[in-house]
């Protein structure tokens, strides 16, 4: 008799394993350092914007999958239609066909679009829809090269690490995606010389930087793009983190009224549920990379337009219109700065409170007491950005708050909560912040109690 496979059965067992089924086929140094900075949780439930460990206690969830969880966890209406669609047995991925829910994702879509975006192709990952927008890029404008700034992400593919700002993730891998060259933010001077050669398919972008939480000045973007109509170069906003409502529009480049010539989504676009990412782009960019009958399929990914990716989209978009999730995350998140702007005033290591909506980066400063400097210069020449570690492990330890460092070697905090954050979890993230800094103003606290062991890691490496 075949025994019922059961995934809650086999959970039940073997969740005790998991870290050291990790260590032993996956990967062992995050395993390490999950254990080391005490992030080794074994979670059975998450919820909203918190998650529940075996133990039963409460976490509140400020990395939000990176930005894949703008609804929360487990949105009741996204889970009601992955169920409908399941029940549905629709006959996803034909491949020989034009799919429905591909062409109605398509269109809500593109009614959320700036002006002459009109054409989508459907991929997996972030990474895949930038890699897609350089590949039509060259293909519709027959350039070779691509300009990116300075501190960007765009994905660790191979493709994709040509036009990644940090050189911590491209060391070890080149020769990487070749004429790829980055400028620095805000310099339109740098921009124009670059552009002015003619040779530039595309400037690719990411409105606000995720790595950092970076903010360009107010007239970079719209001279970028001005510029980049100019000399025939193509801007592409990557808005796969940025993007779906996280810093209070629907696509971060509206805050500075862009209409760019593609867009890249990702991330929250599936609901929580399924990977889902989309490039689109202007009709005259699509017709030039498809442009025969023999090139219907010039560019294609298996998965890019299933069904229940398409059903995750259809569902993600109708939450954040009928709960006014945008319209929340800028109200959320204007509360949520000023609470931790006021707490400069009263820890000088808080240097700057930047961010739209709730994307939101706090960078610290060096203190100004001789004895904290000391520890400070000690933990800095371990490893950059090692303070930023320490408040990461403090916000964890004393008040299961999960965030993580805004980018290797800066001492920059990341929060990106879900959209559906209230006044409480507003109180609960200005509290905790409010005490860990506190604890940071005296050596013998508890923020720099772990910085020895930590040091002593980062120097055995």
């Amino acid at each position: 008799m075949t025994r019922t496979f059961s995934l809650t059965q086999l959970i039940e067992m073997r969740q005790d394993d998991q870290y050291s089924l990790h260590q032993r086929y996956i990967n062992p140094s995050l395993a390490r350092v999950q254990s080391i900075i005490g992030f080794d949780k074994i979670y059975v439930r998450g919820e909203g914007a918190y998650l529940w460990d075996v133990d039963g206690h409460r976490y509140l969830d400020l990395l939000a999958g990176y930005s894949v969880f703008n609804l929360g966890r487990g949105h009741p209406a996204v889970k009601r239609v992955m169920r409908e669609y399941l029940d549905l047995e629709r006959p996803t991925l034909v491949k020989m066909d034009c799919p429905l829910l591909a062409g109605l994702l398509a269109e809500a879509l593109v009614q959320r679009m700036p002006p002459g975006l009109d054409a989508i192709f459907f991929a997996n990952s972030g990474a895949d829809a930038v890699d897609t927008a350089l590949k039509f890029a060259r293909g519709a404008t027959k350039r070779p090269r691509f300009l990116f700034l300075d501190h960007s992400f765009h994905g660790l593919t191979l493709g994709t690490l040509g036009v990644n700002g940090g050189a911590a993730f491209r060391d070890g891998f080149e020769p990487l995606l070749p004429h790829c060259d980055f400028v620095e933010m805000n310099d339109l001077v740098a921009l124009e010389r670059e552009l002015r050669k003619g040779d530039v398919a595309a400037f690719l972008v990411e409105p606000i930087q995720g790595k950092g939480v970076y903010i360009p000045e107010a007239s970079y973007l719209p001279e970028a793009q001005r510029l980049c109509r100019k000399h025939g170069t193509l801007l592409i906003c990557d808005e796969v983190q940025t993007g779906m409502g996280r810093t209070g529009r629907f696509l971060a480049c509206e805050h500075w009224g862009l209409e760019p010539d593609m867009v890249t989504l990702s991330k929250s676009l599936g609901g929580g549920y399924v990977p889902v990412s989309a490039a689109i782009m202007r009709r005259s960019i699509h017709d030039k990379v498809f442009s025969r009958l023999d090139r219907c399929q010039v560019h294609s990914t298996t998965f890019g337009q299933n069904d229940m990716g398409m059903a995750a989209g259809l569902a993600a978009l109708h939450v954040l219109d009928e709960e006014r999730l945008i319209e929340r995350a800028e109200v959320m998140g204007r509360e949520l700065i000023a609470r931790l702007e006021a707490l400069k005033e009263r820890h000088p290591m808080i240097a700057e409170v930047r961010g739209k909506g709730l994307m939101i980066g706090i960078e610290f400063k060096a203190p100004g007491s001789p004895t904290l400097r000391a520890a400070w210069a000690a933990a800095e020449a371990a490893q950059k950005g090692m303070f930023t570690q320490l408040v990461v492990m403090a916000l964890m330890r004393d008040h299961r708050v999960l965030t993580q460092v805004g980018g290797p070697g800066v001492n920059i905090l990341k929060l990106l909560p879900p959209l559906i954050i209230g006044e409480q979890e507003v109180e609960m993230i200005a509290s905790a912040m409010d005490a860990v800094m506190v604890e940071a103003g005296h050596l013998t606290g508890r923020v720099w109690a772990m910085s020895g062991e930590l040091i002593k890691r980062a120097l055995s490496q």
